[in-house]
């Protein structure tokens, strides 16, 4: 890897929308979530981050166990602590309830990393994919200084620093159908997973 990065994985969440349980555990298919991303993760980076609140449910994983900082609960908020844990001038981020995560498009967003760039940033036509993405070292103060104002869009971030957009057509040519990108906010979206796995986990 050219430019030393971490990965991080995002599990502060409350999952109001699953009764409260850890979509980190969902099973799809024959693997849970978490089991996917770490199944990625751990092919790509030597060193894993999980952010956490609950660092109990996550002990037979091995993983650098954290806790936010600060406490806002908020997605910028795991940003933050992942930043601050990272021993690595550049972490990629996702979230934990992201199943189908292709190595080949992480791999692409880290491939991308360079000097003179602070987030690289898929976009699709959906919009931004901030939780898919890399982040450097360089956007710690500008993260906590936005947390601090309690401005919790991490869309606000994007013009303070140095950002690489990637888009659409590069995205695709190593994940097709931008699976990388589809996470489980609702039992709907458990269900549609569900049908993306004879295409998927083979």
């Amino acid at each position: 890897m050219k430019h030393p990065c971490s990965g991080v994985i995002l599990a502060g969440g409350l999952s109001t929308r699953f009764s409260g349980k850890n979509k980190a555990f969902i099973s799809i298919g024959e693997k849970c979530i978490l089991d996917n991303i770490y199944e990625v993760f751990s092919k790509l980076f030597t060193e894993i981050i999980l952010v956490t609140n609950d660092p109990a449910q996550y002990l037979e994983w091995n993983l650098n166990i954290v806790t936010d900082l600060l406490p806002i609960r908020s997605s910028i908020t795991g940003i933050h602590a992942g930043l601050f844990y990272s021993t690595n001038p550049y972490s990629f981020f996702i979230a934990c309830d992201t199943p189908f995560l292709k190595i080949e498009l992480a791999r692409a967003i880290i491939s991308n990393i360079d000097n003179e760039t602070d987030i690289v940033l898929p976009e699709t036509s959906e919009g931004f994919q901030p939780l898919c993405a890399v982040y450097s070292k360089q956007c710690f103060k500008t993260v906590e200084r936005q947390l601090l104002k309690n401005k919790l869009k991490i869309s606000q971030i994007f013009k303070k620093v140095r950002v690489k957009k990637l888009s659409e057509k590069l995205l695709r040519t190593h994940d097709p159908d931008l699976l990388s990108f589809f996470n489980i906010n609702t039992p709907e979206d458990l269900l549609k997973a569900e049908k993306i796995i004879p295409h998927t986990f083979k």
